[in-house]
């Protein structure tokens, strides 16, 4: 295992890059710029079409399209990831993550729309994603068809194999922290109910995210509130200490600036997604008449993952000081932080127990607070964390399914969608038994690898998305029900929305004109 952890090392040294860094930061900025902030200009617009839509038989509606793509961004990084994040690069990497969030809701609605755009149906069921995008906006239709295999390639090995472990890994340590309950079985409980949900396919999929999603995320937010109002004369605090250790400026981690910026962004990235490519994959099972409708909404999923429920982490470990950082060469600083004694040497833990010990102790009122006490907040993180990896382990499926679609396109394909199944299945029980540093560097491993060839292919393809975002402000301008013509705006290759959809509104005026008569 030593030399498959090295290899794993390297490739992410190489993948993680500060050139990838800046590049989510620089596309970030631009496309906000491009679309003059439409994150602040139409968050009304975003919250309305979150509620809003119909689905039908081939697609599901935008809020289940949201909730699937929320189960796919809220997972384990929103808890274990945050922790992990404050460990490493101190409290100011909470600031980058909100920055990543603000910038990243553009790439979002870039790759959503896009994914709206270029969806087409297979065997009765709404298709689309980075894949699907990619071979038919790329003008050069080899280069194109090439780029998009490579990706979905990628996309299956990494949602399929590397990104499971990393969710099924963390329930497993929470789980077992809050109960005792062996890592082997919980991954057998977890291998039982993922199997009966995506053997269920899109549908199943979306009804279960449907509920449970809001239900986890309120409630989880709602913990995070009682445990802030606790500690509620420290949040002045918790800001200060946020923002004054983002820019270098508190003296404990003014060091670490450049470990700050750079676990912040990937943490950021590894719990939104935002340009990363598994988003658009839900956006383009939803039912809409234009594909902004549901660019706008995967844009305001970036904010519900980390402005919300990221922070709402955030700010239970910061509030009651669960946390430590390391400091220059690599000394570790400890500040009331989490912290373990085996063969009597001190280890630190970046997962899921800071949160857990950070509820635990506020809702115990312990100022001395021992690490070994497991209380009322334990178990609830523990669940917490359950559903959250869980709905994400089941978008990952969804998302890996979609990709095996492209792939065997007018084959069938039938054979490996259900290899695909056992395989996801065996990667979420093996990630429940080895080593979380293993688990955590080949989920990087794999969301790198789908933002370098995402976010360079939203790069390229970004003109029918901004067309279609100023087509849609125009049409409400006029206070019209936006609907989309590709043929209008000069977009090619759109031929959902030429053939099917446009012929399916033409039939249903028709119907209405002889129901009149």
């Amino acid at each position: 295992m030593g030399s498959l952890e090295k290899f794993v090392s390297v490739a992410n040294a190489i993948i993680w890059s500060d050139v990838l860094i800046y590049l989510l930061l620089a596309v970030g900025i631009y496309f906000s710029i491009r679309m003059r902030f439409f994150q602040v200009r139409m968050i009304k617009e975003m919250v309305r079409l979150m509620i809003k839509g119909e689905k039908s038989s081939a697609g599901i509606s935008s809020f289940q399209a949201l909730a699937v793509s929320l189960s796919g961004r809220v997972g384990t990084g929103n808890i274990a990831g945050v922790a992990t994040a404050i460990f490493i690069g101190g409290p100011g990497a909470v600031f980058w993550m909100w920055l990543v969030a603000f910038l990243g809701a553009s790439s979002a609605f870039v790759e959503s729309t896009l994914a709206q755009i270029y969806k087409r149906t297979e065997k009765g069921q709404y298709r689309g994603g980075p894949a699907f995008y990619i071979e038919k906006g790329i003008k050069n239709k080899a280069v194109g068809k090439a780029y998009a295999i490579t990706f979905a390639v990628a996309t299956v090995l990494a949602t399929g194999l590397l990104l499971p472990g990393v969710q099924a890994n963390s329930i497993a340590s929470a789980v077992n922290n809050a109960f005792s309950l062996s890592h082997m079985w919980t991954g057998v409980i977890l291998v039982v109910l993922l199997g009966l949900i995506i053997f269920g396919g899109i549908k199943t999929i979306a009804r279960v995210a449907e509920y449970v999603v809001p239900f986890m995320a309120g409630a989880y937010i709602l913990v995070a509130v009682v445990v802030v109002a606790i500690n509620f004369q420290k949040i002045p605090e918790v800001f200060s200490l946020i923002f004054s250790s983002a820019f270098g400026a508190h003296a404990a981690f003014g060091g670490i600036i450049g470990a700050m910026i750079s676990i912040g962004v990937k943490r950021g990235v590894y719990s939104n997604e935002a340009g990363q490519g598994t988003g658009p994959h839900p956006a383009a099972a939803a039912e809409v008449t234009h594909p902004v409708n549901q660019g706008l909404v995967q844009a305001f999923s970036v904010y519900i993952d980390t402005l919300f429920v990221c922070s709402a982490t955030a700010f239970i470990i910061l509030s009651t000081g669960m946390y430590n950082v390391k400091g220059a060469g690599d000394e570790l600083i400890i500040n009331n932080g989490v912290y373990y004694i085996q063969d009597g040497v001190k280890h630190v833990d970046g997962s899921a127990m800071y949160t857990q010990a950070a509820v635990d102790k506020a809702f115990s009122g312990q100022e001395e607070f021992d690490i070994n006490y497991h209380g009322l907040g334990s178990y609830i993180v523990a669940v917490t964390l359950f559903f959250f990896a869980f709905t994400t382990l089941m978008a990952y499926y969804y998302i890996a399914e979609t990709n095996i679609a492209y792939l065997t396109h007018k084959r069938g394909g039938p054979l490996l969608m259900f290899l695909l199944k056992v395989c996801i299945l065996a990667a979420t029980f093996m990630g429940c038994i080895k080593t979380a540093q293993l688990a955590w560097d080949l989920g990087d491993l794999g969301v790198g690898i789908m933002a370098w060839l995402n976010i360079i292919a939203i790069l390229i393809l970004q003109k029918p998305a901004l067309t279609a975002l100023k087509d849609y402000e125009a049409q409400k301008k006029e206070r019209l029900e936006p609907v989309f013509d590709p043929t209008l705006l000069g977009i090619k290759d759109a031929d959902f929305w030429e053939f099917e959809y446009n012929k399916a509104v033409d039939e249903k005026k028709e119907n209405a004109v002889h129901q009149n008569i």
